[in-house]
């Protein structure tokens, strides 16, 4: 269990996710997390699931905690933590973002003639760190000291892959890993709609297209087989699976996936 306390400045879905995801890892217990949020009332609802503790301003988050994650929408920054630039540039404190578009050449101009006191992480995660699946795309570039890696590493790599990436592809690996679950739920529920067809029951339908997805996932992070043999060693000659996969070619499969994201990158 770490002792670190960890504040929330914003607590949507992605940073309820994050909470969770540290509190049944036993990362941290709710006593060590402090979140704040637009609508108090809601916040306390959702804060007292896991015992944390709700406050009214980012200041007050600023103030309680040492590990400090800006969890608001991108366009909200500049009025919320502007002010409070100052609690946050102490050596005693590190600023995780995970707002998207949010890189530390942005904050450098935020932060100001106080940015060099400011240590600082940027980050773009994903919403299965609720369950310790998630990955998090980690820009390369920051602020941080060794000994605040080290805890950056502690709190975040028990629920996710820490992914490093330079500065100049933050975007797109925010598609992959940040954008795709939903595309990826889409393909689940599209499978499941084609065992319900063919007479499954759709929750046994619904759980067999997950589990088949964390498995093939899981299958390739072990191995790091390349994808394309992986499908071949599933595909005998004149088999089953070999008459979906050229299906799904006819269907331009492929191309819709990348151009799904050219859309996200446009």
């Amino acid at each position: 269990m770490n002792n670190h306390t960890i504040g929330f400045i914003g607590y949507g879905n992605m940073a309820q996710a994050i909470a969770q995801g540290m509190v049944d890892a036993g990362v941290l217990d709710g006593e060590h997390i402090v979140a704040c949020a637009a609508h108090y009332d809601k916040l306390e609802r959702n804060a007292a699931k896991f015992g944390i503790r709700a406050v009214h301003t980012a200041a007050e988050v600023a103030d309680a905690a040492d590990v400090v994650v800006i969890a608001i929408k991108p366009y909200q920054i500049e009025d919320v933590i502007g002010p409070i630039v100052a609690k946050l540039a102490q050596s005693s404190k590190f600023v995780v973002s995970i707002a998207a578009g949010w890189d530390l050449n942005k904050y450098r101009y935020l932060f100001g003639e106080q940015f060099d006191a400011v240590h600082i992480q940027c980050t773009i995660p994903n919403t299965p760190m609720a369950v310790s699946k998630g990955v998090l795309v980690t820009e390369s570039d920051n602020t941080l000291s060794e000994t605040q890696t080290e805890t950056f590493e502690q709190l975040f790599a028990p629920i996710s892959l820490i992914e490093r990436v330079d500065s100049a592809h933050i975007g797109i690996a925010m598609c992959v890993a940040g954008c795709a679950p939903a595309f990826t739920d889409m393909y689940i529920e599209a499978l499941a709609d084609a065992g319900v067809k063919y007479g499954l029951q759709r929750a046994t339908a619904y759980r067999l297209a997950a589990k088949m997805v964390e498995g093939v996932g899981a299958l390739y992070l072990a191995t790091e087989t390349h994808p394309g043999a992986m499908k071949d060693a599933v595909c005998s000659p004149g088999g089953t699976t070999i008459k979906g996969v050229a299906s799904l070619e006819e269907s331009a499969f492929r191309g819709a996936i990348i151009k799904a994201v050219d859309a996200i990158e446009q």
